[in-house]
């Protein structure tokens, strides 16, 4: 009679997902998360537009965010709360425009923004003669920095606390340079009442440090020495880029600690940005007190006496812009059932 082998039996660990933090350990404050999503059919380039703001919103931010024609603000904001959202970054088209709102969840403010004009990150990179993207960029949250907002004016001072609170503080004394890899720069221009939106990544270089040398250590390749008489050659040669590449002493820092294989500690290193996208030019249409809903705080077709006035006109937009989409949602539909009511 055969035996039969008793089988082991193989226990396999179940994979667990490391879940992010939801409290700063350093600031002790709570981290702010976005969505970026869509209130209407958008267009192409409008598609990806939405994508890049997803990556430049990483890491606490919902990539693959996956959105559905019938899904309406309620549905977004009945998530939020327990994946502990705190901001709502908006797209929209209308026939004029497009629109970014940017609003505070879950009771507001909403801050309206008509794109005047924007450039994609693949745009921007086509445009560089050597774009740079490293693997690590968008591991760790851009770096804040607002300009030009300080004239007092009431709107100005929400649309600053709004945008500081929309990525993680830091705090300098404990801050890693290794983590700040990216910044994100908005210009108000008190003239044109225009604010620049750009996204840049930080690099660092050594002064007093030629470019084959910092290619030498970075690359780990054996320089080609063949047409050289010593190693020195090597070393002094001028040339090779060098040139176009001077140091500006006002762009110049003095590391806390090593960075990398070549930015030591107490070495002064030269501040890079390079530009990575997405690009816009924004104008503040009008801040709501509500998550796009309440009285209107700042409006750009005037204040005061007529606050009244100026409700009753946004109001108008808001209705006539969610009429539009509501009638794309009925077409859909309407077409959705006749593709159904011809396959049975």
């Amino acid at each position: 009679m055969a035996r039969f082998k008793n089988k082991k039996k193989v226990f396999v660990k179940p994979v667990s997902s490391k879940k992010q933090a939801n409290v700063d350990h350093v600031t002790g404050d709570k981290i702010p998360r976005s969505f970026v999503f869509s209130r209407c059919k958008l267009p192409g380039p409008l598609r990806q537009l939405q994508a890049d703001l997803r990556k430049l919103m990483l890491p606490y931010t919902a990539l693959k965010l996956k959105e559905k024609r019938r899904n309406n603000l309620r549905d977004f904001l009945n998530v939020a709360g327990p994946m502990g959202v705190t901001h709502f970054l908006m797209l929209s088209k209308t026939p004029t425009a497009p629109y970014l709102r940017v609003a505070r969840t879950p009771q507001g403010p909403t801050l309206t923004f008509k794109i005047q004009e924007y450039s994609l990150a693949v745009d921007i990179a086509r445009s560089q003669k050597r774009p740079r993207c490293p693997a690590d960029l968008f591991k760790n949250a851009p770096l804040i920095v607002l300009s030009g907002f300080g004239t007092g004016e009431q709107h100005l001072k929400l649309t600053t606390i709004l945008f500081q609170n929309i990525f993680p503080a830091i705090d300098v004394n404990t801050v890693k340079l290794s983590s700040c890899q990216r910044i994100v720069l908005l210009n108000y221009n008190k003239d044109t009442k225009l604010i620049d939106f750009r996204h840049y990544s930080i690099r660092l270089q050594p002064v007093g440090v030629s470019q084959r040398l910092r290619r030498f250590v970075q690359n780990h390749q054996v320089p080609d020495l063949r047409n050289l008489q010593d190693v020195s050659d090597f070393v002094t040669k001028a040339g090779y880029g060098s040139e176009s590449e001077a140091d500006d002493e006002a762009a110049t820092v003095t590391l806390a600690n090593d960075l990398g294989r070549v930015n030591r500690a107490a070495s002064k290193s030269a501040v890079k940005l390079q530009e990575i996208g997405p690009r816009m030019t924004l104008q503040l249409m009008k801040i709501e007190e509500g998550l796009c809903s309440g009285g209107v705080i700042f409006s750009e077709y005037g204040n005061g006496d007529g606050k009244k006035k100026e409700d009753n006109h946004e109001d108008e937009d808001n209705d006539d812009e969610d009429e539009e989409i509501d009638e794309e949602d009925e077409e859909n539909d309407e077409e959705e059932d006749g593709n159904d009511i011809d396959q049975n």
